[in-house]
């Protein structure tokens, strides 16, 4: 799979969505339907009044200040704080209309519909292969000429094959940074989840691995629904559909400082005319 340059990297955001129309994106079938969701981490309310609906086979991204809440909503969309003592979810959280966090749901089957990728590579210590099997044989798939398949399939969707079709049998922390990466979206997309969650999957990567995963990201929407937190709003600016920003301020309930979602939007129109003064204000730089 042919991988883009990198292309030079205008600072303004506004300028990497001057190419396209602000009106509104695509309205695809809602994938996610969140209302007034909140995340508490004990009496502590992490993120509150979160209500927007997720696209399928859009990237939408959060952007926002750090410690406003991006990265803990995210994990609330696979459950990943389920894992987490003390933390808990309110709100609705529909996926497909099914309550994710319903007694009958099985947080195991969330995680295999809904994929992560973290902000640092985290290959398992094994060759590059079993990294892509290992989640197709937990689902039970024993057959070697599936699972050739699958890692052939997955690693060309990572646009990886070409760098490691010669060398599956060997350690993937021999793999560069980007490299890694990619290799982590392999083995997210090997199990066939129909989400890609991403928690700023570039933010430990220098400038071309950077522009590659940009690129794979693009590549991947046509059959992922990609959902990207970034503290990089020029990124967010050149690959996402949609962009939701968060911000932090005081929840008068216990004197902290929490998140909450200040405005939702097609990313053509909220980096070009933002609705709010605070998403303005961000954008240009004013503050965070």
């Amino acid at each position: 799979m042919a991988v883009a340059q990198p292309r030079p990297r205008p600072s303004n955001p506004r300028i990497l969505v001057e190419h396209r129309s602000a009106a509104a994106v695509e309205d695809t079938p809602v994938v996610f339907e969140i209302g007034d969701a909140a995340v508490y981490y004990g009496a502590f309310r992490a993120v509150r009044d979160v209500s927007l609906q997720i696209h399928e086979k859009q990237i939408t991204a959060f952007i926002g200040p750090s410690g406003c809440g991006k990265t803990t909503m995210l994990r609330a969309l696979n459950r990943m704080h389920d894992t987490t003592p003390g933390a808990k979810v309110t709100g609705k959280l529909l996926y497909h209309g099914v309550d994710l966090y319903g007694p009958q749901v099985s947080a195991v089957e969330v995680r295999r519909r809904i994929g992560m990728v973290f902000q640092k590579p985290n290959p398992f210590p094994k060759s590059i292969y079993d990294n892509v099997s290992f989640g197709p044989r937990v689902n039970g798939i024993r057959d070697r000429a599936k699972l050739d398949e699958l890692v052939e399939t997955s690693l060309r969707s990572a646009a990886l094959w070409d760098e490691v079709k010669d060398r599956l049998r060997t350690s993937a922390l021999g793999l560069s940074g980007g490299q890694q990466q990619r290799l982590c979206i392999a083995r997210t997309i090997a199990v066939e989840p129909e989400v890609v969650l991403m928690d700023e999957p570039c933010s430990a990567l220098d400038p071309i691995a950077t522009a590659r995963i940009e690129e794979l990201m693009r590549q991947l929407k046509s059959q992922f629904t990609i959902v990207i937190v970034t503290h990089n709003m020029q990124q967010a600016a050149r690959v996402s559909d949609r962009t939701a920003f968060f911000t932090a301020e005081l929840d008068s309930k216990n004197d902290q400082r929490t998140g909450i979602l200040v405005e939702y939007d097609a990313t053509a129109k909220m980096f070009s005319n933002p609705a709010d003064e605070r998403t303005e204000n961000y954008i240009t730089g004013r503050f965070g």
